[in-house]
């Protein structure tokens, strides 16, 4: 491990951050509007009403982390140099965690007034201050200086970072155990600033005062004990007799570590009372090895500062998002009632499913709440939108916030901080009306590959959400087994079919072979197919049995589209396509043909252009549609480039309302300034919002490669031109891929359902 850090923070780029302009500096212009003269504008605003700092400049999504390095995680005094690959690294966390931008700083200081004072003159550059690995007592005086005197929100992440986290596993901790915090006996080992703060945040929860017992290096702090005392532990000091750790541990509920390896024994695990609760934080070993103390009490919860064991307590849970949350309310500090918040949505969250994604991000292990999660982890992105807006409610209805914001916009916002994924997957759940009152009557999906885990996960969520209501296609004993080994209670009692052994089997067959009688099929392979899922699925879809259908995860997409197409078919006078919408930073492209017609002709890909445009429409984007090839605008009279200007023809007949244009290259079409400066004459203004490829080679190689390091997200293949709702899935498709697929069929079955007339129940 110690070469291989090595080699990650000197490889490249020395270091871990960067500082990337957020504006364009490309030519005069942008430099006259960065700097001199356009820059005075802002700096003449700004000095009539300072508040606008935040408006003209990074201010106020910039924090400071400030360390004088005299405690370096747990190395020491090491000095601010040494201390810097720490700070970058926090810098690192704000960035990829709540999206805030961060300036280190290292004080060659150990003077704490020279320390205050320094601080005290940044204030103008930065919306917060977070303070990091200062010693103790020092960081108390310190931090307690600063937010005395200074109108930003003023952080010391050593003492309450970790008070936080470890405050939220304990009420999670606590309800498991079924201890109520105000009977609970406690044993702090460790006297530090962390200690400190968790013991005082701890009492906040109701934990009584006179039920802490804390150690530090000599032993119990006790009332009268004069060595290695200081005005901070003195307020921790116990009337008590005991004097050692192992001695205070006799009958404890709950111990808590912030000091150093090995301080704990297995027998001082088996004194404990019935069902411990043992937070062994020391980093970067805890206080008693994970693997020991569960070996010796079967009954203990546990959690430790390592991310190879089960709950974790990681500070990044907490101090990017208390930081989102004051900044976006322009809090003049953090104080008590927002680090609460930060706890009681932490603990809450813990309690919910936990999405796939986060499974995948620590190799496919499953969590559910329990005494091996009690504390969310830290790639669940949903803390952002959980810890945040509590955070800033907590401040404003304190009163230190500068500003009120809207909590239901607010969340809108944080999700857009996300990811246009994030942002846009919310869009579809309210079309849709996930988690409102009053919906309307659920639609009936099919899954013809009910037996498999992702699927089967993916419609315990439907059925909780109440997406759809899936039907599930296979054999029936081996799919209840798999439901009751995953606990997927809500699926206890979904619609399970074994197409060879289903009552309409029989007809299914019959109506399939007269629409396939003259292509080739026989009466006997046509029973003999319906014993396919896929064959039977789509049959279901045809004869109104479902409404729509989703299949894909275990079949190649030939072998699983061609059911599709031989049963359900396209809609009259319209070319079946696969539509990938790419979700990018900016922006969202849709691209198609991406999966079905190898070397479409020109009214094959007018067909596609007019479908995705009402794809595109469908999610309420307003199409501009490039229709792409290797030439621009006839500067090439191959075929090749000739079939996709016919094609720009055909649309424009079709459908002049459509805003569309080509022949033309990708960059023409995505790159506003190509067209502006180079084709004013070009009808897309402003780049193309749906991207049609001449054929499926240009297409497929496209929507991978940016899926694969372009940096896009997709989502899709999404089937235009059905004659009913029916999406294949990717074979890499993780469960929330799936819920997304899902939902976009629903709506897909509702928009059909308008157009045919049909009302809805």
């Amino acid at each position: 491990m110690g070469r291989e850090a090595l080699e990650y923070h000197r490889n490249g780029r020395p270091g871990k951050i960067e500082v990337v302009p957020s504006k364009s500096c490309k030519t005069q212009r942008d430099l006259s509007l960065a700097y001199s003269p356009g820059v005075a504008q802002p700096c003449i605003e700004i000095s009539k009403n300072p508040r606008d700092a935040n408006l003209y400049t990074a201010k106020g999504n910039l924090v400071a982390v400030i360390s004088n390095g005299t405690a370096v995680l747990g190395l020491g005094n090491l000095g601010p140099l040494a201390a810097k690959p720490v700070m970058e690294g926090k810098g690192v966390l704000f960035k990829r965690f709540a999206d805030i931008d961060v300036f280190d700083i290292e004080l060659n200081t150990e003077n704490p007034d020279e320390f205050v004072r320094c601080v005290q003159l940044l204030e103008p550059t930065f919306g917060g201050i977070n303070l990091e690995d200062i010693k103790a007592p020092e960081c108390f005086y310190i931090e307690e200086k600063l937010k005395a005197t200074m109108q930003i929100p003023v952080f010391h992440d050593d003492q309450h970072g970790t008070a936080i986290i470890s405050a939220a596993a304990l009420i999670n901790a606590l309800e498991l155990a079924k201890k109520p915090i105000g009977k609970v006996k406690m044993v702090i080992n460790g006297a530090g600033a962390a200690s400190i703060a968790c013991a005082n945040l701890y009492i906040s929860l109701g934990l009584k005062r006179e039920n802490i017992i804390m150690c530090d290096s000599q032993g119990v702090i006790y009332q009268g004990r004069e060595s290695g005392m200081n005005q901070y532990k003195e307020a921790f000091a116990s009337r008590t007799k005991t004097r050692t750790l192992a001695e205070a541990m006799k009958g404890a509920d709950v111990f808590v570590g912030l000091s150093v390896k090995g301080a704990v024994t297995s027998e001082m695990i088996l004194s404990m009372a019935k069902r411990p609760i043992v937070f062994a934080m020391a980093n970067p070993d805890p206080e008693i090895d994970y693997d020991v103390a569960k070996s010796v009490r079967d009954d203990i919860i546990m959690a430790t500062g390592r991310s190879d064991f089960p709950n974790q307590v990681n500070n990044v849970l907490g101090f990017p998002f208390l930081f989102r949350g004051a900044l976006d309310v322009r809090a003049k500090a953090i104080n008590e009632e927002m680090k609460m918040a930060a706890v009681h949505a932490l603990a809450k969250l813990a309690q919910q499913e936990v999405p796939d994604y986060v499974s995948k991000a620590y190799g496919g292990t499953q969590f559910r709440f329990g005494s091996e999660y009690i504390i969310p982890k830290p790639f669940d992105s949903r803390v952002l939108l959980w810890v945040c807006p509590a955070v800033a409610k907590a401040a404003m209805d304190s009163g230190v916030a500068t500003e009120r914001i809207d909590l239901a916009e607010y969340s809108v916002a944080l999700e857009k901080r996300l990811g246009i994924r994030q942002s846009f997957v919310r869009g579809i759940k309210d079309k849709l009306g996930v988690n409102t009152k009053g919906k309307q009557k659920l639609k009936k999906i099919v899954f013809p590959e009910g037996s498999n885990a992702k699927i089967l996960s993916a419609c315990d969520i439907i059925v909780q959400e109440q997406i759809a209501e899936p039907i599930l296609l296979g054999n029936e004993t081996r799919i209840r087994e798999a439901i009751a080994e995953r606990g997927l209670e809500a699926l206890k009692d979904v619609t399970i079919l074994t197409p060879s052994l289903a009552p309409k089997r029989k007809a299914y067959a019959e109506k399939f072979w007269t629409q396939r009688q003259r292509k080739g099929l026989a009466r006997e392979q046509a029973f003999s197919l319906m014993k396919n899922e896929n064959y039977f699925g789509s049959m279901m879809v045809e004869c109104g049995d479902a409404e729509g259908l989703l299949s894909g995860v275990t079949q190649s997409y030939p072998d699983t589209i061609r059911p599709f197409l031989e049963t359900v078919g396209s809609r009259k006078g319209m070319k079946i396509a696969g539509v990938y919408m790419m979700l990018f930073r900016d922006r969202i492209l849709f691209f198609a043909d991406t999966t079905v017609n190898i070397d479409p002709t020109a009214c094959d890909l007018a067909d596609i252009a007019i479908c995705c445009a009402e794809e595109a429409r469908f999610f309420d984007i307003e199409p501009k549609i490039a229709m792409l090839s290797f030439s621009n605008f006839g500067s090439n009279s191959h075929p090749f480039a000739r079939k996709v200007s016919e094609a720009v023809k055909l649309v424009k007949q079709r459908r002049p309302d459509l805003v569309i244009d080509g022949e033309m290259q990708a960059d023409t079409a995505v790159v506003a300034d190509i067209v502006n400066n180079e084709y004013p004459f070009c009808d897309l203004k402003g780049g193309a919002n749906v991207l049609i490829f001449p054929d499926l080679q240009s297409a497929n190689i496209c929507y991978k490669l940016m899926q694969r390091i372009g940096g896009a997200e997709a989502i899709g293949p999404i089937l235009v031109g059905m004659n009913k709702p029916i999406n294949v899935l990717q074979r890499t498709a993780e469960v929330d891929e799936i819920v997304n697929m899902a939902m976009i069929t629903v709506l897909e079955i509702r928009e059909a359902e308008k157009e045919n007339g049909k009302a809805e129940v």
